[in-house]
C-alpha cells in the first residue's frame, strides 16, 4: 500500500517547485531587508539594514512547469575593443576579504586600467589569517584570466624591474567605482605619478546598476566581473566533485539541491551585531532557518548543503527536521580535506562556498551581504534565480514565492545590466 504520507509530501515538493517556476515569469513580490556592510583593507566595521521587509502575496495564476524557472539569458554587453597596446603606467592592488570581495575588486581594477590606459599588475591575495598570502595563480587561473582580458587591458604577472624601486602613490577607492572619481580623483594623480596601489573601499555592499554614459566602461565592468575570475581548474573540479556529490544524494527525493548560506560563526561578531549586543536583521541562525524552511513548505527529504564546515551540535535540529543535510566535511572527496579543511584556509572553503551556491537548485542567503550579492549575480547570469531570503514571525499561511529576493523580483541587481 502506498503511504498517504509520501504521497502529500510528494506534492508540496511538486507545488512548491510549480509556484517558484511561476514567480520567475512574474515580479510580483518584495522582500529581503536592504543592508551594508563597510569594510577597509581586511576589517569589517558593523552591518546596517533597514528596519523593515515589505512582503506581498503571490499572483497563482498560470502555473508553469517546475523546470521552467530556469530563464533564457545572455550577455547584453560585447568584449569592450582592443586599445593601443602602449602602457601609460601601472596599476596594482592586492585581493583582500575573501573571494566574494575579491570579484569586485577586480572589475573595478580592470575599469581603472583600461580608462588610464594603464597595465594591470598580477595581484597577490592577501588571506583574512595574519601574514596569509598567496599569488594569483595560487587560487585563479591565471591564463583564463589574461586570456579574458586581451585587448580590455594588459596584464603583466610582475612589476618591471625599473619600477620596483620607485614608490607607488596609493588611492583609496571605492566599490563600483564612478567615471567621475577616476576623472577627478584618481586621472590627475596617475598623471603625476603613473604607478597606482589601489584600496578598494567597501562603503556599501550594493550590487544595484549603476548607468553611465559611458558604454565602454560599463562594458568592461560586466566583463571584468562575469567573465575575468575563475577558479583555477584543480578547485573548479573540487567544486564539481562536491556538487556532483549533492546531486546523487539529491536523486534519492526530488532531485533538487537547496544550499542555505549559514554562518554560525558570524552571529556573534559585529557583523551581525548592533552596537546595543542585538542580532541584526539579515542574520539568521540554525533554528530560524529551520522554521523558515518548514514555514514555507520544504519536505523534510529536501537535500540541503550548509556552508559551515565541520558538522556542530547548534546544527542538530536542523538535522533533525531535515536528515539529508550536509557541510562540508560530509561531501568533500576524503584526499582533498587536507588542503581545504584541515588548513584552516577560509578563502579557498569560501570559494568552494560560492561556487556550489552558485549552482544550486534553490538558494537561501541565512548571512546577507557581498557573498548573497555575487552568488545572486552569478545564478542571474546562468537563469537560476530562484532565491528564497528567510524572514521570521511567519504567519500561518505563507509560500516559498513570497520571499524571492527584491534583486530577482525588481531586477535590482547589476547583472541584469549585464545579462538580458
Amino acid at each position: 500500500m502506498v503511504d498517504p504520507r509520501q504521497v502529500v509530501a510528494g506534492f508540496l515538493t511538486l507545488s512548491m517547485f510549480v509556484m517558484l517556476g511561476n514567480m520567475i515569469k512574474h515580479d510580483h513580490f518584495t522582500s529581503v531587508s536592504e543592508l551594508s556592510m563597510e569594510a577597509t583593507g581586511v576589517e569589517f566595521n558593523a552591518m546596517k539594514i533597514a528596519d523593515s521587509t515589505e512582503i506581498t502575496n503571490a499572483n497563482k495564476a498560470g502555473v508553469e512547469p517546475p523546470n521552467e524557472a530556469v530563464e533564457e539569458i545572455k550577455p547584453c554587453w560585447t568584449k569592450p575593443s582592443p586599445k593601443d597596446d602602449q602602457s601609460n603606467g601601472f596599476v596594482t592592488l592586492s585581493l583582500t576579504i575573501g573571494p566574494e570581495y575579491h570579484i569586485s575588486q577586480i572589475a573595478d581594477a580592470v575599469v581603472i586600467a583600461r580608462y588610464l590606459g594603464a597595465t594591470l599588475v598580477l595581484p597577490e591575495i592577501r588571506g583574512n589569517e595574519l601574514g596569509k598570502r598567496r599569488n594569483f595563480q595560487d587560487m585563479y587561473d591565471v591564463e583564463k584570466f589574461k586570456r579574458s582580458l586581451d585587448g580590455v587591458v594588459k596584464v603583466v604577472d610582475t612589476l618591471p624591474d625599473e619600477w620596483t624601486s620607485k614608490k607607488p602613490a596609493v588611492i583609496r577607492v571605492p566599490n563600483r567605482v564612478t567615471e567621475d572619481f577616476i576623472l577627478e580623483t584618481i586621472q590627475p594623480i596617475f598623471q603625476k605619478n603613473s604607478y597606482l596601489r589601489l584600496a578598494i573601499i567597501f562603503s556599501s555592499v550594493s550590487l544595484k546598476p549603476k548607468g553611465t554614459n559611458n558604454k565602454d566602461l560599463d562594458s568592461t565592468a560586466c566583463h571584468a566581473m562575469f567573465s575575468g575570475l575563475k577558479l583555477k581548474p584543480e578547485y573548479s573540479e573540487v567544486a564539481d566533485q562536491m556538487m556532483g556529490r549533492l546531486k546523487e544524494l539529491s536523486k534519492k527525493s526530488d532531485g533538487r539541491v537547496l544550499a542555505v548560506d549559514l554562518r554560525t560563526d558570524l552571529l556573534e561578531k559585529k557583523v551581525c551585531k548592533t552596537s546595543g549586543g542585538a542580532r541584526r536583521k539579515g542574520c539568521y541562525n540554525p533554528q530560524e532557518v529551520l522554521h523558515f524552511l518548514k514555514k514555507v513548505g520544504f519536505p523534510a527529504n529536501t537535500t540541503i548543503y550548509l556552508t559551515e564546515t565541520w558538522w556542530h551540535k547548534g546544527l542538530n535540529t536542523l538535522k533533525e527536521a531535515f536528515p539529508n543535510t550536509y557541510t562540508k566535511d560530509d561531501i568533500m572527496p576524503a584526499e582533498k580535506k587536507g588542503e581545504f579543511l584541515n588548513s584552516g584556509d577560509s578563502d579557498l572553503t569560501r570559494a568552494l562556498d560560492l561556487e556550489i551556491c552558485s549552482q544550486s537548485d534553490v538558494f537561501v542567503p541565512a548571512i546577507a551581504g557581498m557573498f548573497y550579492g555575487h552568488v545572486a549575480g552569478k545564478r542571474i547570469g546562468s537563469g537560476l534565480t530562484q532565491i528564497l531570503v528567510p524572514a521570521t514571525g511567519l504567519g500561518a499561511s505563507v509560500q516559498a514565492s513570497d520571499f524571492i529576493s527584491t534583486y530577482i523580483t525588481k531586477k535590482s541587481h547589476f547583472a541584469y545590466s549585464c545579462y538580458c
